[in-house]
C-alpha cells in the first residue's frame, strides 16, 4: 500500500495535491510519503516479530535513498543502517541511526573509512574478503581497538533478478565462497584487532521469489551450526535484503508475512540475533518523481514522443536496469489513450524511459508521476548534460517540506576551480 491517491480528478500525496507541490517547487521533483514510510517499515517488523523472531535488526539499506529526514523517519521507528560508505555513515548519524544499529558492508572500504566505521563503533563491519579482514585488523589495531565484524558469504545461488542487481553468484564481487567463511571466521577469532560475531549474506535485489533465499538462508543455517560445533561464538546471522517490491503491472512478490515466515522456519531453534537490510521494499512506493511534458514530438509515420523536462540523470533505473515504472498523469485528461515513447532531453538515445506506453491523452505543461520511484532514485541522481540535481519533498499529513533543495547554477559552478595558469 502506498499514500498516493487520486482525490477530485488528480493525484495527491497523503493530504497534499502533487500539483501544489510541483507549482512550488518546479519540476522535475521527488516526492516522499511518510505514512508509507512508516507502513512498510512497521509491516516488516511486526512480521518478523510475528513470526517468533526476537529483537531483529532491520538495518535500512541507506543506497536506496539516503536523504537524511528519510532515514530520520524510519530512525523514529527504531531502524537501524545498512551502510557502504563514509559518507553513508555519517548520513545515518546524522539522521540519529545509533552506531549501534549501523551495518558496515561493501567490497572496498578503505582504511580512512574502516578506522572511522571502527571509531564510530558501528554494530558489525561486513568483511567480504580476506584481504579486508586483514585490512581491518591492521587499522582496529592501530587505533588500540577491537573491531566486531561478521563474514560476508556468499551462497553461489541464483536470485533470479536483473543481471546487474544479482549479488549471490560465485562469479559476482561480494563475499567470500563457503570454502573460505570457516577458515577465515576461525582466523578471526585469533585476531587482536577483530571480534567475529556473526555471518552475512546478501543474494540481490528486487527478489519476486522466496525459493533463493530459503535455499541461501538454509546453507547459511549450516555454516552457523558447522562455526558453533567447532567451539566459536556466532551471535548474529545477516540475511541481507533484496525481498522484491510490486511495481504495479509487475508480477506481485511474496509479502513480509511469507518472507517472515520462512525465515522464521529456517532458522528455528539458532540462538542467534537475525539481521535484516531492507531498502526497496521501504522506500520504493513511498516516493514518486514528478516531471512536466515539455512537448508532445509526433513524426509523419505516427510515433509519439513525450518528451519531459525529467531526464535519465534524475530517473537512471530504466536506462540501466530496464526497469519498468508505472508513469500516472496527476491530473489524468479525458479520452482514448494514446502511444507513447517516453523520453527526456538529456544527449543521449538511453534517455527513453519507456516505449510505446499507452497513457491518457498527454499535451504540453501537462504533469506526470513516476511511480514506484522512492528507491534508487534520488540516490543515483546526477548532474549530467549539467543539469541541477533534482530536489526532494518528504510530505506528512497535510503539510510538505524540501528536504533537498534544488542548487542554483552558481552553486554547481562555485564547487570548481580554475588552475593558476588559466
Amino acid at each position: 500500500m502506498n499514500h498516493f491517491e487520486l482525490q477530485g480528478g488528480e493525484l495527491w500525496c497523503e493530504g497534499v495535491p502533487l500539483v501544489r507541490i510541483a507549482e512550488a517547487v518546479g519540476t522535475p521533483v521527488y516526492v516522499y510519503s511518510s505514512a508509507t514510510l512508516e507502513r512498510h517499515f512497521t509491516v516488516l517488523r511486526d512480521a518478523l516479530t510475528g513470526a517468533g523472531l526476537k529483537d531483529p535488526l532491520i538495518a535500512f539499506a541507506v543506497k536506496a535513498n539516503s536523504n537524511v529526514a528519510v532515514l530520520r523517519t524510519l530512525a523514529r521507528l527504531g531502524a537501524g543502517a545498512d551502510v557502504v560508505s563514509e559518507g553513508e555513515i555519517r548520513r545515518a548519524l546524522a539522521a540519529g541511526v545509533p552506531p549501534e544499529r549501523i551495518v558496515f558492508s561493501g567490497v572496498g572500504k578503505t582504511d580512512q573509512e574502516i578506522a572511522f566505521a571502527v571509531e564510530t563503533g558501528v554494530a558489525e563491519i561486513n568483511v567480504e574478503s580476506e584481504p579486508e579482514l586483514h585490512a581491518v585488523n591492521r587499522v582496529a589495531q592501530s587505533l588500540g581497538k577491537r573491531a566486531t565484524v561478521a563474514i560476508r558469504v556468499n551462497p553461489d545461488v541464483e536470485a533470479g533478478g536483473h543481471a546487474k542487481i544479482s549479488t549471490g553468484k560465485a562469479e559476482n564481487k561480494f563475499g567470500v565462497s563457503f570454502s573460505e567463511a570457516e577458515r577465515l571466521y576461525a582466523n578471526a577469532s585469533n585476531m587482536a584487532g577483530v571480534r567475529p560475531a556473526g555471518v552475512a549474506c546478501h543474494i540481490g535485489s528486487q527478489i519476486t521469489d522466496l525459493a533463493p533465499m530459503e535455499a541461501a538462508f538454509a546453507k547459511m543455517r549450516g555454516l552457523v551450526e558447522r562455526l558453533k560445533a567447532e567451539g566459536l561464538p556466532v551471535e548474529r546471522l545477516d540475511l541481507g535484503g533484496g525481498l522484491g517490491v510490486p511495481y504495479f503491472n509487475q508480477p506481485e512478490p511474496p509479502g513480509p508475512d511469507a518472507y517472515a515466515a520462512m525465515i522464521g522456519r529456517v532458522t528455528r531453534g539458532l540462538d542467534v540475533q537475525l539481521a535484516f537490510e531492507p531498502g526497496r521494499m521501504i522506500a520504493a512506493n513511498a516516493g514518486v518523481l514528478i516531471a512536466r511534458v515539455n512537448h508532445v514530438h509526433e513524426r509523419p509515420e505516427g510515433r509519439k514522443f513525450l518528451v519531459l523536462d525529467a531526464a535519465m540523470n534524475d530517473l537512471l533505473r530504466p536506462a540501466m536496469y530496464d526497469a519498468y515504472h508505472d508513469i500516472r498523469p496527476v491530473k489524468p485528461r479525458a479520452g482514448e489513450p494514446v502511444v507513447y515513447d517516453v523520453v527526456g532531453p538529456v544527449c543521449e538515445t538511453g534517455d527513453t524511459f519507456t516505449r510505446d506506453r499507452a497513457l491518457p491523452p498527454m499535451q504540453a505543461g501537462d504533469l506526470i508521476a513516476f511511480m514506484s520511484a522512492g528507491a534508487y532514485g534520488a540516490a543515483m541522481a546526477s548532474e549530467y548534460n549539467s543539469r541541477l540535481l533534482v530536489p526532494e519533498v518528504l510530505v506528512k499529513g497535510d503539510d510538505y517540506a524540501v528536504v533537498r533543495p534544488r542548487p542554483t547554477y552558481q552553486d554547481m559552478l562555485d564547487r570548481e576551480r580554475l588552475p593558476d595558469w588559466l
